[in-house]
């Protein structure tokens, strides 16, 4: 009897014993500040982005995937490669393994209807990032976090009227307008609609509409190389018509500048050069007198993405809509502020 009891006793113990090692390991995988999911479990979360065509989305990715490491969630990260067909592609992936929370960036506005509904029914919460989307039904993301690009295309309009006037500048061809080109983004993507947008209502509102005349736009894909052969094909066409530049990235404008000098002009001052990111590169060629202006859109989003995520999951009420600060910067800012910049 006593020997049975002896053995009970030792079963008991090792049980015992493995139950609090498991209770140790578990508390272990699901603490810090990742464990901020209903019953504390890790959070998982699949991230679409649509690929590395600048400066400015390799920093805005780097911030996602730094800020999923600091919170210590589980980033699941798909690469687009600018194709819409991809990310729907990943979201169905990211809905079959069961997520936690799905996070994109559009490519395009619109066509996003079907698969965020079927993230909807798996009750999968999704977050719209930087861009924006059209949707017969808002319910089928929870917020949109990013960037105003509307604002950011008044801004563009509203420094070139005051620098032009500051500047007693005149137009190259001695006629009575201000002759504007300027590069688009992605042909379809809310941020190169908006920025159009904003740019061309904050013209026709201006008392001084009637000074500026755009004279081409066209799509630059948000590339420095595109950038560069869309400028080349303007500067052929218009010559010594163009004033001002417009283009809806950095990337863009660092190729177009490019294009101007190899064009025999002096880029910052035969044409004027304003542009939206606030990327190194640009602060470099305003420092070195080739640009004029660059207009912050931040890309450092992640911090805001996982604090949005962990309240959605948590059931703590969230904004719809949340903009992230952007500033402007001239040329004669880009010295003493470069040392600061992160992207």
């Amino acid at each position: 009897m006593r020997k049975i009891l002896a053995l009970l006793m030792s079963v008991f113990m090792l049980v015992f014993a493995a139950g609090c090692g498991g209770g140790d390991q578990a508390a272990s995988s699901g603490s810090g500040s990742g464990s901020g999911g209903k019953g504390g479990k890790e959070i998982t979360m699949g991230f679409s982005q649509i690929g590395a065509e600048s400066e400015w989305r390799t920093a805005n990715t780097e911030s996602v995937k730094q800020a999923a490491k600091d919170a210590g969630i589980n980033l699941q990260f798909s690469d687009a490669q600018q194709k819409q067909e991809n990310q729907i592609k990943a979201i169905r992936s990211f809905i079959s393994q069961g997520v936690d929370i799905i996070a994109f960036v559009p490519i395009v506005e619109t066509g996003w209807d079907t698969v965020l509904k079927e993230a909807k029914d798996a009750k999968i919460p999704v977050i719209v990032v930087d861009r924006d989307v059209k949707l017969s039904d808002d319910s089928l993301y929870v917020a949109k976090l990013g960037t105003d690009s509307l604002a950011e295309g008044k801004k563009v309009f509203d420094w070139i009227d005051e620098y032009m006037k500051k500047q007693n500048k005149k137009p190259r061809d001695g006629g009575s307008q201000f002759n504007v080109v300027v590069l688009e983004g992605t042909v379809g993507s809310s941020v190169a609609i908006r920025r159009q947008e904003g740019f061309k209502n904050a013209m026709a509102a201006s008392p001084d509409a009637s000074k500026y005349n755009i004279l081409a736009s066209q799509t630059g894909e948000f590339t420095r190389q595109k950038g560069q052969e869309v400028m080349e094909s303007f500067l052929k066409s218009y010559g010594d018509k163009i004033d001002i530049l417009f283009a809806h990235n950095d990337d863009m404008a660092l190729g177009a500048i490019q294009a101007i000098e190899a064009a025999g002009l002096k880029p910052g001052k035969d044409i004027t050069i304003i542009s939206i990111d606030g990327v190194k590169g640009i602060f470099q060629a305003m420092i070195e007198g080739k640009a004029n202006c660059t207009v912050e859109c931040n890309p450092l989003q992640g911090p805001l993405l996982m604090e949005t995520a962990k309240k959605v999951l948590n059931g703590e009420k969230v904004e719809k809509l949340v903009y992230v600060d952007e500033g402007v910067f001239p040329a004669d800012v880009a010295e003493k502020t470069l040392p600061e910049r992160k992207y």
